[in-house]
């Protein structure tokens, strides 16, 4: 064998060693890609099932007696939950100032008559100070009173932690009848409840 002739068997086996490095390296790198592309499906469809499970309202019609409270308004006044003795109650806890949704929520809720034609009263409840929450309430052109809490009420109705803040309520209604007996109870993660889809659920759940 001459040497030109080993020469070029030794070109041909190092070009096919190189191809077959290189069909070995896209192999690899093919399983690779598949693998991740599954992962990412897989990953993505977790947090699309969490959002969906983290979105869904949570309802309950528990009923129990209904922790009475004493809040001070925005209008400066003092309200207790016993004044309202003889008749139904919606508390309305929400996340208050900087929440566009909630404010919102309560602008929709108060615009219609059909709550004050049912004799339910609707009580927003948030943990602002008045200032922080009546700007907001003029941006939003709401007038109705909010109460202030401290977190006190709003951790007894259970409504902390509920919503995107740990320390703050969630999107959250309470029912309580004319006896002061909690009858039913909505939080609603998507920030919003029609207000005919809620007075709906406090009539079918109030006692005949």
């Amino acid at each position: 064998m001459t040497s030109a002739t080993a020469a070029r068997k030794q070109r041909a086996a190092a070009l096919a060693k190189v191809r077959h490095d290189q069909r070995q390296h896209e192999r690899r790198r093919k399983v690779i890609m598949t693998s991740a592309s599954a992962f990412l499906i897989v990953l993505v469809a977790a947090v699309v099932t969490v959002a969906l499970l983290t979105s869904r309202e949570v309802t309950s019609t528990d009923a129990g007696p209904a922790p009475d409270f004493t809040l001070q308004t925005t209008a400066g006044d003092t309200v207790r939950l016993s004044d309202f003795q003889g008749s139904p109650v919606i508390l309305y806890f929400n996340e208050g100032a900087g929440c566009g949704s909630c404010l919102q929520q309560m602008g929709e809720i108060e615009k219609d008559p059909a709550f004050a034609e049912a004799g339910i009263t609707v009580l927003p409840i948030v943990m602002n100070t008045a200032e922080q929450i009546t700007a907001d309430m003029s941006t939003y052109g709401v007038t109705t009173p909010f109460l202030l809490d401290d977190g006190t009420v709003s951790e007894q109705y259970g409504t902390l932690g509920t919503g995107m803040h740990e320390g703050l309520p969630g999107h959250s209604f309470v029912l309580v009848d004319a006896d002061g007996v909690r009858r039913w109870s909505g939080n609603y993660p998507s920030m919003w409840l029609a207000p005919d889809e809620l007075l709906k659920q406090a009539q079918a759940n109030l006692p005949a």
